[in-house]
């Protein structure tokens, strides 16, 4: 689908001219003033407003076109429109873009400059629309650090959600890589101990019969060193 453009000018040649000139690589609408300026980006949503300064009832002014960008603004603020305006109106071009536009044109205006300039604000407006889908895909799919939509991680966090609440040792199993650190971590956030420290422990630089003894607790005289019985973590 063609990514839709406005174009906002009184002169009807020159909105010919666009029209020859974009409408094969732009869904096209087309608005005289200010208000019909409005009513169109209200309708059609466009990815970029081309907006000239000089708009009626006073075209040889700025006023109004920087009205229409105001309003456009304020109906999206993250709206890209490109303004357009004579050569001697330099100044009040810059003011638009200080306004919130998203770059200027001289007129005449150069068409193969035109078209570089929309490629450009075109891709700006792809890499918004990215971000904020990958922000909102965020928002359902992350769970406490840890990413998935699949019905196995789905099971994972809901056993997290059960287990944080309870005042009990939890055993995660689990090769190398698994993510038994995260899920760790996230029964810890989610636990009432959560305003406590986590330490996260690297159990392979411990030697295996005391990490055993730890885990598992030990006997009196089971090894040097037991001279009493000791429970262990997981009893």
């Amino acid at each position: 689908m063609k990514p839709g453009l406005l174009m906002v000018d009184d002169d009807e040649a020159i909105r010919t001219q666009m029209k020859w000139a974009l409408s094969q690589d732009y869904d096209m609408c087309f608005a005289e003033d200010r208000r019909g300026a409005l009513e169109a980006f209200e309708a059609s949503a466009p990815a970029v407003t081309l907006l000239d300064l000089g708009q009626p009832p006073r075209p040889n002014e700025c006023d109004e076109g920087l009205a229409a960008l105001s309003d456009i603004l304020a109906i999206d603020s993250t709206a890209k429109v490109i303004v357009i305006s004579g050569q001697s109106e330099k100044r009040n071009a810059i003011q638009a873009v200080g306004a919130g536009a998203y770059d200027f044109l001289c007129k005449p205006v150069d068409v193969e400059e035109l078209k570089l300039l929309l490629r450009r604000c075109i891709y700006v407006v792809e890499l918004e629309r990215e971000y904020r889908e990958l922000q909102q895909g965020q928002r359902s799919d992350v769970f406490e650090d840890m990413l998935g939509t699949s019905p196995q991680m789905q099971s994972v966090f809901a056993f997290i959600r059960k287990v944080a609440g309870t005042n009990v040792p939890v055993l995660l199993l689990g090769e190398s890589g698994t993510g038994k650190e995260m899920a760790a971590a996230a029964i810890h956030h989610r636990s009432a101990r959560k305003d406590g420290p986590f330490v996260a422990i690297n159990c392979n630089a411990i030697p295996e019969n005391l990490l055993e003894s730890e885990l598992f607790g030990h006997e009196k005289g089971a090894f040097t060193g037991a001279h009493v019985q000791r429970k262990g973590l997981l009893e």
